[in-house]
């Protein structure tokens, strides 16, 4: 993982590591290092942690292996929580990398980034191009904290250029962790697979009382006016879910009403 500063500086925690880590001793870094082609990447490409650790046909007792990945994961937890610890009050904002730069989604984007700094909140995103690039780009354009935290992904190239404060993950649950423990609210972009993961992980944690006072916008009528559909006529037409968790989320088209929604909710 690699993390960066306020000044948007990127630093390797590899340099910065004690403990568990010391340099040379990871039997499960040696190995990646190993495999490592002339550019430092493995055989199998960025990502290798999560799916060398979620490998059914892997060894199925206790391993020096599985020793070493929990000492990495505990490491990577304190990485991400000493890195975020002094962030002021924060959104996170989810959506897809395939927007391009020069679509109205993207626009929007750039207008939400900046209408949450403006109110005084940093914006933190999975560090990408599109949907992400953009509201880091607003809010930082506007002078808010801008954050990225990013993902090993073999199709994935980096940090966008509008992180100042950068972080790159190896597990994806370490990641996810850090969205909701240093944010107070979500805003859901139009967005494929990972954003809808994100959006249900972040209902299902409010649902269940595992978060409080997390509101959660998503923000595009018409990309999420047919799975609000859904969830009305066939979630909870079945009884699959309560009318009142369609309370959990609201739809907005308009960045000054998302921005005064996470307000409200968050104030109450």
């Amino acid at each position: 993982m690699t993390t960066g500063n306020s000044e948007g500086t990127k630093v390797s925690v590899r340099q910065e590591r004690r403990g568990y880590l010391l340099h040379g001793l990871d039997p499960v870094e040696a190995e990646e290092a190993e495999q490592a082609g002339p550019a430092g990447r493995t055989d199998g490409g960025a990502g290798d942690s999560d799916r060398r650790l979620l490998d059914p046909d892997g060894e199925s007792g206790w391993t020096e292996r599985d020793a070493w990945q929990v000492a990495r994961i505990q490491a990577e937890f304190g990485e991400g929580f000493r890195a975020l610890s002094g962030l002021p009050h924060a959104v996170s904002v989810f959506g897809s990398a395939r927007t391009s730069p020069d679509s109205a989604e993207y626009a929007a984007g750039v207008r939400l980034g900046r209408g949450l700094a403006e109110a005084g909140w940093a914006v933190i995103t999975g560090g990408g191009p599109g949907a992400m690039e953009a509201a880091n780009k607003g809010a930082q354009e506007a002078g808010g904290v801008s954050v990225g935290l990013g993902i090993e992904l073999p199709f994935e190239s980096g940090l966008n250029p509008y992180c100042d404060i950068g972080l790159n993950f190896r597990y994806f649950f370490v990641r996810k962790t850090c969205f909701v423990k240093y944010s107070r609210g979500f805003v859901v972009l139009p967005g494929g697979l990972g954003t809808l993961d994100e959006l249900f992980e972040a209902l299902t944690l409010v649902q269940t009382g595992k978060v409080t006072r997390f509101p959660i916008v998503l923000f595009g009528t018409e990309h999420w006016g047919g799975l609000v559909d859904w969830i009305k006529s066939t979630l909870v037409a079945s009884g699959k879910c309560s009318e009142h968790d369609l309370d959990l989320f609201h739809l907005t088209d308009d960045v000054d009403e998302a921005v005064a929604l996470l307000s409200r909710e968050t104030e109450r």
